[in-house]
This record gives structure tokens, sequence and C-alpha cells, in this order.
């Protein structure tokens, strides 16, 4: 069973539009089947997951896309072969808004995450 939402962040998913907002709250549940232990945040305005003081996603609806944000700009390059029918930045993934990373990927970018803030 998925963790309450927190208020603040609460307000972040209800304010972004359909089919952005079940999109990202679809990633929400799997990326707190990766981390239970997280705890929901808000950073740089967006919905963020923290484990161990450490921020290891972020979420943002976009104008085109959801934003899928690893809080590292060195995370992403290991990935891309596995990125590669992704539009990505340095820092971002864009998703498109009806298709959710799946949880195999999202684990591999946490764990990746969660490796280099040791």
């Amino acid at each position: 069973m998925a963790k309450q939402l927190p208020v603040a962040v609460r307000a972040h998913y209800q304010s972004a539009p359909s089919p952005h907002k079940e999109t990202m709250l679809e990633m929400r549940l799997r990326i707190l089947e990766i981390v239970p232990e997280a705890t929901e945040v808000i950073s740089y305005a967006m919905p963020a997951f923290k484990v161990n003081n450490v921020i290891v996603a972020g979420l943002l609806a976009n104008k085109k896309h959801v934003g899928y944000y690893p809080f590292s700009g060195s995370i992403l390059k290991l990935f891309t072969k596995e990125l590669a029918g992704f539009s990505t930045t340095l820092s971002a993934i864009h998703v498109p808004v009806d298709k959710p990373l799946t949880k195999t990927l999202l684990k591999k970018l946490i764990k990746a995450r969660l490796t280099q803030a040791k």
C-alpha cells in the first residue's frame, strides 16, 4: 500500500494536467516500491524522493512530457542504451505523458544515484 501523500507534495500532483498526473502518480508508486523508505519532499519546486538525506528522484509535469530528474548530472550518461528511445538532457529524461518509466529502468536509475551518493 502506498504511503499517504504529504500535503505539499499532493498539491503538485493535483495541479498537473491529465494524463501527466496519472503518469507521475504511477511512477511515484513504482519509486516507492523500489525505495519504500524514501521521504517525499519538494525540491527545486517538484515532488522528489529522499533516501538517507539524498534526493534520488524528482518528477515534474512539463508542457509536452513528464520530467524525471535523477538529481545528478552524471547518472543519465550511464544508461545511453536504456534511454535511447527517450529525449534527454544532461539532468532529465523527457517521459511521454502517457507512458511511465518502467520499474526496471527506475530501479537502475535510483540504484546508480544511491551508489553515487555513498
